[in-house]
């Protein structure tokens, strides 16, 4: 869990998002620390997925910044985000299903010999090491993701993002469709990113899960922060109220 004295990696200030007269996000301010699991949970419609599109540089913000470091960004690209170590794990993980293990942690980043030639043994090596790094259990480089289980491919992906330098991952409802075997083990590879210093950032509709792994939970409701809390201080019925816009009046 982040100290409170650190300084965040990422900072969202003032974000704001309108698709016409909908405003999908509305001044949103957010800190984002190395060595946490933050949450963002809310309704359909309430601006998660707008939000993390704009730090994975897929949508420009209409108004505000991000911070990361010392320097301001209005908007980012996808491949500004990357070099600024923010990395995205999509739900559909992005992963291409008849190439094998190595190839697609290096998709388009492949180290070439002579300019030309392809560094398969250098891949294969750095590939190796990320993985047995994060714990993840492959049968062998070589095999197509597409015959991997569901935790297997998260964990490819994550080691993908290892790879292109990432210290902010972002996952998007990386447990949705797995089972309990699968869940657990994507949990505990996210807590091992948190662990190991990383800054964890994860969009989920699973409170169980959420309150399980999460240091902070932030609630949009919206396109507005309706609440950042520390986890513990929390129980679940607490952020549904706040998911659902519920006052103590509503309660009697």
């Amino acid at each position: 869990m982040c100290s409170k004295v650190q300084n965040p990696v990422v900072s969202i200030s003032h974000l704001s998002k309108s698709y016409g007269k909908i405003n999908a996000l509305l001044d949103v301010n957010l800190d984002i620390y190395a060595g946490e699991i933050l949450a963002i949970v809310g309704d359909n419609g309430a601006g998660k997925s707008t939000l993390i599109k704009i730090l994975a540089g897929a949508v420009a913000a209409d108004s505000g910044k991000i911070i990361v470091g010392a320097k301001e960004y209005r908007y980012l690209s996808p491949i500004r985000a990357i070099r600024l170590g923010i990395s995205t794990v999509y739900q559909d993980l992005a992963l291409v299903d008849c190439r094998d293990v190595v190839s697609n942690m290096f998709l388009g980043r492949e180290p070439v010999i002579a300019g030309f030639f392809i560094n398969r043994k250098k891949m294969e090596k750095e590939a190796e090491y990320v993985l047995n790094n994060l714990q993840i259990n492959i049968p062998s480089l070589k095999t197509p993701v597409g015959l991997l289980s569901g935790g297997q491919r998260q964990g490819v992906a994550v080691a993908k993002a290892i790879i292109q330098g990432g210290n902010v991952i972002i996952f998007d409802e990386p447990t949705a469709a797995m089972g309990v075997q699968e869940s657990t083990k994507v949990i505990g590879l996210m807590q091992k990113l948190a662990r190991d210093g990383m800054a964890v950032v994860v969009i989920s509709h699973n409170l169980h899960h959420v309150f399980e792994i999460s240091d902070r939970i932030c609630v949009l409701r919206h396109g507005q922060v309706s609440a950042i809390c520390q986890t513990q201080d929390y129980q679940p019925q607490q952020i549904v109220e706040l998911i659902m816009g519920v006052t103590a009046k509503d309660r009697y």
